[in-house]
């Protein structure tokens, strides 16, 4: 049943997209308190009491998508103090947005709302951390690279809608999606994919906001892969995060609607980790280790290191390198310094195997008493 398959999917990503939140405490917003556009479907012996089924459960899954998106991975095993707690006591408001019913069956996207109050009463009885506080909205520009050479052209198709059809109002990182303008030449994306501040300030003053963000995917069906880069600057800081994502039986859809969850969470786990104080390092590997090996299908092993530098000319060149090099994948620059960055990624033989390979390139890493440091030998 072609319903039943797509609820599933839909489910799917409702908790992968829970999943993705990092450590954080209390705050105080409302907005986090409504589980928009959630799907249900119940059968029963006539369409009312179907109705009824999908409702009830419907409602108690949407509470367990709040939970998730409010508290942190790392208090994830305190929820079973409370899973045993009936969502319809904390429930203030159920929206329809489309609905479809048979005699037997009921099928339907709904909005759920819940007590902001009871639900903070709940979790504070408990002691379980939780984070309510939205963070200033960010600008997602959704674009393809097309045609050989590949060149930056708008995306208004299954990657568009895979972020339009997320709930990016009532996330704990706001998203507005928009077009890649005519005039934001190819050189200006290449700069920002290659993390250089040019093209970010080329696109600042073109969309009159810095918290901006170019998502950009390249799909390779021959391959079976969909590689798709975050690169700008949200409200916690610059960003550079690059990932490669199966591509099954030709779904570049399903692909697409991953990567865009999967990029939501993680600019929701840089927000979360920021208001909790944690180590950028530390949030992200909360928050984006268990999705990525149930979901994604990156390869290798996971590569933690430091890489050192002397000049911002310096850093560019590790930059470019670490970019260029084959094999590499789910690169991600957590914080960069004058001096330094932290570095997060995967690859095939995990450290050992990226030494020898970046060895030939001029780069050597050492291993001290903090952990992996990369360092340049020019």
């Amino acid at each position: 049943m072609r319903a039943g398959r797509s609820l599933a999917v839909a489910l799917t990503f409702w908790a992968i997209a829970a999943a993705l939140t990092g450590h954080a405490t209390a705050a105080g917003s409302n907005m986090a308190y409504t589980v928009a556009n959630y799907p249900v479907e119940a059968t029963a012996d006539n369409a009312v009491a179907a109705k009824q089924q999908a409702l009830a459960d419907g409602q108690q899954a949407a509470f367990r998508s709040l939970l998730k998106r409010i508290v942190p991975v790392t208090a994830y095993k305190q929820l079973t103090r409370i899973s045993n707690v009936k969502a319809a006591g904390l429930v203030s408001g159920v929206t329809v947005r489309s609905e479809r019913n048979s005699a037997t069956a009921y099928i339907a996207n709904l909005d759920f709302s819940f007590q902001p109050d009871g639900v903070r009463s709940l979790l504070s009885q408990q002691g379980i951390p939780f984070v309510d506080e939205q963070a200033a909205p960010v600008t997602v520009v959704t674009a393809s690279l097309q045609g050989e050479p590949a060149k930056p052209a708008n995306d208004n198709g299954v990657w568009h809608r895979a972020w339009t059809g997320l709930d990016l109002d009532h996330t704990i990182t706001p998203v507005s999606i928009a077009d890649l303008k005519p005039d934001i030449q190819s050189d200006t994306v290449a700069k920002v994919l290659a993390g250089d501040d040019a093209g970010l300030r080329a696109l600042n003053d073109a969309y009159g906001t810095k918290l901006i963000v170019l998502a950009v995917t390249e799909p390779d069906l021959a391959a079976k892969k969909l590689t798709v880069t975050l690169a700008g600057r949200d409200t916690v800081g610059t960003i550079l995060l690059k990932r490669t994502y199966r591509i099954s039986d030709g779904d570049v859809d399903y692909a697409s609607q991953l990567a865009a969850v999967v990029a939501l969470g993680v600019l929701e786990g840089r927000w979360k980790a920021t208001k909790s104080g944690v180590t950028t390092a530390a949030a992200h590997a909360a928050a984006d280790t268990p999705v990525w090996e149930a979901t994604t299908g990156g390869g290798g092993e996971d590569v933690t290191f430091v890489a050192e530098f002397s000049s911002p000319a310096q850093w560019d060149q590790i930059r470019t390198q670490l970019l260029d090099t084959p094999g590499i994948d789910s690169l991600n620059i957590l914080s960069v310094s004058d001096h330094d960055a932290n570095i997060t990624l995967k690859f095939t033989g995990g450290i050992r195997g990226l030494a020898n390979t970046l060895g030939a390139r001029g780069l050597r890493f050492a291993n001290t008493e903090t952990g992996w440091v990369l360092r340049p030998r020019y």
